[in-house]
């Protein structure tokens, strides 16, 4: 019964995580015209408990791509130097999407095996009530 409870745990550790990278994403795609802007990753790292891993995971702290920002020619930009040039951002709609559905179907799997667990849940307490 406690590898039950602790599948559940698992599971809601890495909705939880992979809920706060789709957010991430979400801000890399709303701010990709943004001057200056630096895409943010979501690291995910074990979750330790007693000098040991628990299977569960979570969101590192977010992390700037140190990517360099590219170079955009606009003169007319407020933010152009004398040179036409002002540093554009760093995000990759392709690869934001990707990472996007990425999360989407692990956070989708996660759910399924949160439910799996609930139904198995159900069907030990109906067994041990008879």
């Amino acid at each position: 019964m406690g590898d039950l409870f602790q599948s559940f745990s698992v599971s809601a550790s890495g909705m939880a995580a992979q809920s706060s990278r789709l957010r991430h994403v979400s801000e890399n795609i709303a701010n990709a015209d943004t001057p200056g802007y630096h895409r943010k990753l979501t690291p995910f790292r074990e979750v330790m408990q007693g000098g040991r891993t628990t299977g569960a995971v979570e969101a590192a702290p977010v992390r700037l791509d140190d990517t360099e920002l590219p170079e955009v020619f606009d003169p007319s930009h407020p933010m152009a130097g004398e040179d036409g040039f002002y540093l554009g951002s760093n995000v990759d709609l392709v690869i934001e999407i990707a990472d996007a559905r990425e999360a989407q179907r692990s956070y989708e799997a996660n759910l399924k095996m949160f439910d799996q667990a609930r139904q198995m849940t159900r069907s030990l307490l109906e067994i041990l009530r008879k």
